[in-house]
């Protein structure tokens, strides 16, 4: 009977990687979009497909011959947990340190142990919340890419906090005033290029956050939400090996 069993378990590889070969044959000349990775879903007989459209990645559910397939959101009522949802969080996630540190305004304030990456607009009316609530957010250090793209035509703007002798207070002027900076914006400058990285991370909405673990977020957040995902990150990140 052990032999058996240790049999039928060295088939699990085999047959897992057939169901995905079907699956792929099945569901590729359907979808407009790449197909990534398949694999068991939570609940038996289901697979978990992902699906890389222009808009961001999407979790499909499908049987093992694809016949059929489903659309929405896997809940655990038992947890009230959103098993999709945390999937898709987790395919979003930006590798931090691949991130061009340089060519953002960086913004610090006390022992600067907290760490943030924004994609963020100053004509953005929620950028401009959020700027309001970072500013009650100690020990931190922002890393800001503008990416100016609800007013393209003041572009300029943005291009000036660049070349300005203080970035960082030039783009409070501007992101959380209104007031535009006095600097020319004739220097070279990283906006264009941080447009582009916007769009190859499919960056979708502004403010965008990204924390040190590699977690994404799309809008503001509560301050002691904000705080608390900050201080998971910061953990996260110094419990890991090095």
């Amino acid at each position: 009977m052990l032999r058996a069993l240790i049999f039928a378990l060295g088939l699990l590889p085999a047959a897992a990687s057939a169901n995905e070969a079907a699956i792929r044959k099945a569901l590729e000349p359907l979808l407009a979009a790449r197909i990534g990775e398949i694999r068991p879903a939570p609940i038996a007989g289901l697979f978990e497909v992902h699906v890389q459209t222009e808009d961001g990645a999407r979790i499909l559910y499908t049987d093992a011959r694809a016949s059929y397939v489903i659309q929405g959101n896997l809940y655990e009522p038992r947890t009230g947990r959103d098993l999709t949802g945390e999937r898709l969080r987790k395919l979003s996630e930006v590798p931090f340190d691949a991130l061009p540190l340089d060519r953002a305004v960086k913004i610090q304030r006390g022992n600067r142990k907290r760490v943030l990456a924004v994609f963020s607009d100053p004509y953005c009316p929620a950028c401009r919340q959020l700027e309001k609530t970072l500013q009650q957010v100690d020990d931190v250090t922002i890393h800001i890419f503008m990416i100016p793209v609800i007013r393209p035509e003041l572009a300029d703007h943005s291009k000036a906090v660049w070349c300005s002798p203080d970035r960082a207070g030039a783009w409070l002027d501007l992101a959380l005033r209104g007031k535009p900076p006095a600097a020319k914006a004739a220097c070279d400058n990283p906006v264009e290029e941080n447009v582009q990285l916007a769009r190859r991370l499919r960056v979708q909405a502004t403010p965008t956050l990204i924390l040190p673990n590699g977690e994404r977020h799309e809008g503001g957040l509560p301050l002691a939400e904000l705080i608390r995902r900050l201080d998971h990150a910061a953990a996260t990140q110094s419990a890991m090996p090095r």
